[in-house]
């Protein structure tokens, strides 16, 4: 295809090890680049830090990279706005300034990532396409507390949602759930099903894995989270006792962001072990010999179950939890809805370390073949082709 001229927008830093769409975000700007086009790439970052990594992974000699601080913005003024327009605080008046200047020069895309980012393409529509990577109608994000506020929230964020999809003609998602949910709501847009691609090269595969003595069930996420939260309840209230009834010498062992607070009233659960905040998950997946995610609600790609998959930890999940990647119970992952079929598939496991090979072989060369730099990209860049006709 020709080389395009690209304006990318980005609400969070892309980081190879950063945030699970940071990931994405990175294998993106690094492959559009790569393959020759002109890409200026907008930027919203929390911290000072944050900006310092982003421009040592992409020298200003190489990249056309902006950053740009959230700003906490105060008042009554800012309420309104964050009522009218949820989430758009990410983006600072001096980004959008900017990202203003570019659009009055020539361009062929203004490629926007993540729903939000829709805030700064909603005038500028003809050249633009918005990358879907979840819902929250479809993640009950607010489910967990009924308080007025978050029914305020939960109105306003909600029919947001809905604004934006409605108003793009060309919408990129994740999977296909999500591409039908979207064409309910927006029945002449263009939706393309694109996978969230991972840079499989960070991620040591080793061929064969050294099995616990005391085999480990874990569940790694963000509990701040509505759907890893539901999973870590699920897990600790209805999968694990008769788990460890069944596997006796068997541990426990959750890890993540937020995860000590948000289930600080399982802490006496036995053979229970939390860690919060870790600056690394890498060595907890390799410490995990069945990853047990189980959420009740959650869309798009789960990127911790792509982690595992890359690392050759063997998976038990839902349909939610493998969202995204066409895997088949019983040959990449132990995937069912109910909780006897989930104990069932994670206790074969725990006692079969054969089939825990074999799980790692597979996962792993499926998401070689899906979910790869040279393959996602190649994607996206059909979509630029398929606007440009």
């Amino acid at each position: 295809m020709k080389l395009l001229r690209i304006l990318l927008v980005m609400p969070v830093p892309p980081l190879p090890f950063g945030s699970a769409v940071a990931r994405w975000f990175y294998v993106l700007f690094k492959g559009l680049v790569e393959h020759g086009h002109s890409v200026t790439a907008f930027v919203a970052c929390k911290k000072l830090e944050e900006i310092a990594e982003v421009n040592t992974l992409f020298p200003k000699t190489d990249y056309d990279l902006r950053c740009y601080l959230i700003l906490n913005k105060q008042g009554i003024i800012a309420k309104a706005e964050t009522l009218q327009r949820p989430y758009s605080y990410v983006f600072s008046s001096e980004l959008q300034q900017d990202l203003a200047v570019e659009l009055t020069k020539p361009y062929d895309i203004l490629h926007l990532e993540d729903i939000w980012s829709g805030w700064l393409g909603i005038k500028h529509l003809k050249r633009a396409v918005i990358n879907i990577h979840y819902l929250f109608s479809l993640d009950c994000a607010f489910e967990y507390n009924n308080s007025l506020e978050t029914r305020f929230r939960r109105f306003f964020t909600y029919r947001a949602e809905q604004k934006l999809l409605k108003a793009f003609p060309r919408i990129i998602t994740l999977s296909e759930r999500l591409a039908k949910h979207i064409v309910q709501i927006n029945s002449k847009a263009q939706i393309h099903t694109v996978p969230l691609g991972i840079e499989l090269s960070f991620y040591p595969f080793v061929e064969q894995k050294q099995i616990n003595q005391q085999p480990v069930v874990g569940l790694i996420g963000g509990f701040n989270w509505a759907p890893s939260y539901s999973a870590a309840e699920r897990l600790l209230t209805q999968l694990w006792p008769e788990i460890k009834r069944r596997v006796p010498n068997a541990r426990l062992q959750i890890v993540g962001r937020f995860a000590k607070d948000a289930l600080s009233g399982f802490a006496q659960i036995e053979d229970l072990e939390i860690y919060q905040d870790v600056p690394d998950t890498l060595p907890y997946f390799a410490n995990t010999d069945v990853m047990l995610y189980a959420p009740v609600a959650g869309s798009g790609m789960k990127v911790k179950v792509m982690e595992a998959f890359a690392l050759g930890t063997p998976v038990v999940t839902t349909s939610n939890g493998i969202e995204g990647i066409p895997a088949y119970d019983g040959v990449h992952a132990g995937i069912c809805e109910d909780d006897q079929g989930l104990i069932e598939r994670t206790v074969e496991l725990l006692n079969n370390p054969s089939l825990q090979q074999e799980r790692r072989l597979k996962s792993r060369k499926l998401l070689e073949s899906y979910c790869s730099p040279q393959i996602t990209v190649a994607q996206i860049e059909q979509v630029y082709q398929a606007m440009e006709k």
